[in-house]
């Protein structure tokens, strides 16, 4: 693996990690977003990201000084992909809009740049011809906090040529990733095929009434000494991931328990821009969620 230059396209919950993590281990990073507003958002998410640096790492200032200097930004992109030897995508979880990207992308990428997607339950040979390279086209997902929960999932699809797939599983290695290869095409990976099923099924007890999300919150908190339940996970996830997962199953599935769960998340979550923790609030509010509380289990 001699990659050097990284570009992440989208800055937005896993985007702006991913690419202050690459840079933090000496990767010469992109980001790329669709305009500066956007990146500018990114931009102030790194100041937060070096606190939790120096908490959870013992990173000190030279090697955060050293992380902001390999970080760049482009709202072009074919100016964030000129040199890239590897592209993450980290758009928005909607086969369309990853669609649309991989069909711009293809048009201004460089011969040698290998396309990762960070897709949470999208499989890459649903975008592999689109891109244009299918050969050096594959799957690379991260947990959300990534330089604590260091996992990357590397997923490859019929097409992968295999010393693509094992630079991508060195590269992952070298940002400090415990780097877990699959064998095969999976919906959801390892983590998501397990994740989201919990969380569906948390969507499904709020929308049919049977609690409201503190209060399953606290039982799955108190039965199983978690420190999250699955309303804290999906703030932290992003509700608009998990919106985006639902609405997919919903539309696919027409189960009306579905359907009311994706209305429910629309109109309370989406609409109103309460995103999670990335917008400060959710289901929750932050930085201090009442989960967090030490009553909160009494």
């Amino acid at each position: 693996m001699n990659y050097k230059n990284i570009t992440v396209a989208g800055s937005g919950v896993l985007g702006y990690q991913i690419a202050f993590q690459a840079a933090f281990h000496n990767f010469k990073v992109t980001v790329y977003d669709i305009n500066d507003e956007m990146l500018d958002k990114a931009k102030a998410k790194f100041s937060i990201m070096s606190n939790a640096f120096k908490t959870d790492l013992n990173a000190n200032e030279e090697q955060l000084a050293a992380t902001y200097a390999n970080l760049k930004y482009s709202s072009n992109l074919e100016e964030a992909v000129k040199e890239a030897d590897l592209l993450i995508e980290a758009v928005p979880e909607n086969p369309n809009i990853k669609t649309d990207f991989y069909q711009k992308l293809a048009k201004v990428a460089v011969e040698k740049t290998v396309f990762a997607t960070n897709s949470s339950t999208l499989l890459p040979s649903q975008f592999a011809d689109v891109t244009g390279r299918p050969s050096k086209f594959l799957a690379l997902h991260f947990a959300n906090d990534i330089w604590r929960n260091n996992t990357a999932e590397i997923m490859g699809h019929p097409g992968t040529d295999p010393n693509v797939y094992k630079d991508v599983v060195a590269f992952a290695k070298a940002i400090g990733m415990l780097a877990l290869p699959l064998q095969k095409e999976q919906p959801g990976y390892i983590l998501n095929s397990l994740l989201v099923p919990f969380l569906s099924a948390a969507t499904s007890l709020m929308a049919n009434e049977v609690a409201d999300p503190k209060v399953i919150d606290k039982t799955w908190m108190k039965a199983t000494g978690a420190p999250l339940g699955p309303f804290g996970i999906i703030d932290v996830v992003g509700i608009n991931t998990v919106y985006n997962i639902n609405r997919m199953a919903s539309e696919e599935s027409k189960d009306p328990l579905k359907l009311k769960a994706t209305k429910y998340l629309k109109e309370n979550f989406i609409d109103t821009n309460k995103l999670g923790v990335s917008t400060g609030e959710g289901f929750y509010k932050y930085p201090n969620p009442a989960y967090q509380e030490d009553d909160f289990l009494s």
